[in-house]
Order: structure tokens, then C-alpha cells, then sequence
């Protein structure tokens, strides 16, 4: 079975290396992760919700407090800005439009949710090649109501084929698909130590990290580990969902 390697390169400064995936950047409408700025510089695409642009347009200067508001606002300019066009803002949709950012009402399709519509525009951008060694970062993914969260991480299923990780400002959230095994490599300085494996949708027979067990709800579902080395491998016969806690002082 092929191995996929995983590591937060994106949570570091500087730049991610040359063997880093490409990275694309999703803001949702929840509050920024702290270090949404340091998102921002890793990725080459940058998409917002229509709520997420709210958040960037009131959120983004409270980072910069000693830069003048607007300063910030034109210096964090989306490339698009999609979704259903219910929580934007007049006065914000008015002021990306100014700066001359498409913005694109995908109001028509009531079967997604904003961030399957802004996934589904970044893959779209891509080429196939760029595929292989890409991954979309989706800021304000947790927090708030419960079945919008259930919602994203919906996301992580649906779009199985491609590396998409959940922030929030304690955490982060992505799919391990059962396709592959994987090597999580542990960036110490910003993540850690608290772990979790969860099995959705379908019960884990057989996970294999340093032992071999099952996983399901309503039984064992693996929380609150600590990692202790720089890799962590795993192995199912289901999807899982790799957690890992942020640090606070990133």
C-alpha cells in the first residue's frame, strides 16, 4: 500500500520547502485562527465564503492593530469570493467588489454548503498534475453550530481524493483515507502534544499505529493521546480522522 505523508508545514515561518505541497486558503464564516496571516503568505489561491469575507473584513485588522484598518483590508484581497450570498455584508460585498474581486452568487445550487462550493471552485483551478501535491486550507471551519461543523467535515469525505484540513484556533482536522497507509511527521514547535484518531461513518476493525485495535462509536474511538515522537504511522481499513491540537503560543 503507497505511503502519504502529512506535515503542518503551513503553520511554520518561513515558507513551507520545495517538497511541501502547494497550498490553497478557504475562509468560512467563523472567527480568524490567530496565525490567518500566516496562512495567507503559504497559499497561491485564496477563496472566501460570503460570510468568510465578513470575517477577514472585521477580523483581519484586529491582528495588525498598530496598521490603519484599511491598510490591512486592501493588503488581504481574496481572489474570489462564492457561496450562497445570504451573510455578506452590503458594505463589505461592495468593498471587494471596489477593489475588483469576482464575486460569484452560487445561490443556484441549495444541495452544498459554501465551502463545498469553494472547494469544488479550487479544484477546478487546478491541473490535474498540480493535484498530486496540493492541499486547501480551510480557516473558521470549527466553532459555532454543530451540524455546519458536521457539514465541513462532510467535506473532508466527500472530496476523499483531495488533502483538505479544518483550523480552528486549538486545532486541526483532515481524513486519512483507508486507500493508503500514512506518515504524519509531528511539527513539535507548533503542534502537540494532545492526538486523536475517530472513525466516521464506519467502524475501524483493524488501526494500526504502534498497536493493532477497533475502533467505533460506541466503543473505543482513540482521544486524548499524546505524541511522543517526531512520526506518528497509521494504517485502517476505514477513514479516519487525524486530529492534533495547536499550540497557543504560534
Amino acid at each position: 500500500m503507497e505511503a502519504m505523508r502529512h506535515a503542518s508545514t503551513f503553520l511554520r515561518f518561513p515558507a513551507p520547502d520545495i517538497s511541501s505541497p502547494s497550498y490553497a486558503l478557504v475562509v468560512l464564516n467563523q472567527r480568524l485562527p490567530r496565525f490567518a496571516p500566516l496562512l495567507w503568505s503559504h497559499a497561491k489561491l485564496r477563496v472566501f465564503a460570503d460570510g468568510g469575507a465578513n470575517r477577514v473584513y472585521d477580523g483581519m485588522p484586529n491582528l495588525f492593530p498598530e496598521i490603519d484598518p484599511m491598510e490591512v483590508r486592501h493588503r488581504y484581497k481574496p481572489d474570489i469570493i462564492r457561496g450562497d450570498m445570504d451573510s455578506i455584508r452590503p458594505e463589505v460585498k461592495e468593498f471587494y467588489v471596489n477593489l475588483g474581486v469576482k464575486i460569484e452568487d452560487a445561490s443556484y445550487d441549495q444541495d452544498t454548503t459554501d465551502l463545498h462550493k469553494c472547494v469544488t471552485y479550487v479544484c477546478n483551478s487546478m491541473d490535474e498534475l498540480a493535484k498530486s501535491n496540493f492541499c486547501i486550507l480551510i480557516a473558521g471551519a470549527l466553532g459555532g453550530r454543530f451540524d455546519h461543523e458536521a457539514g465541513n467535515i462532510n467535506v473532508l469525505y466527500k472530496f476523499s481524493n483531495i488533502r483538505i484540513i479544518l483550523l480552528s484556533d486549538d486545532c486541526l482536522i483532515q481524513l486519512l483515507p483507508k486507500t493508503h497507509c500514512h506518515e504524519i511527521h509531528i511539527q513539535s514547535s507548533v503542534e502537540g502534544p494532545h492526538c486523536g484518531l475517530v472513525p466516521i461513518g464506519a467502524p475501524s476493525a483493524s488501526t494500526t499505529t504502534t498497536a493493532d485495535t477497533g475502533m467505533s462509536f460506541g466503543g473505543l474511538i482513540s482521544t486524548c493521546n499524546i505524541v511522543h515522537k517526531e512520526k506518528v504511522t497509521v494504517k485502517s481499513d476505514t477513514d479516519l480522522l487525524w486530529t492534533i491540537s495547536i499550540k497557543k503560543d504560534l
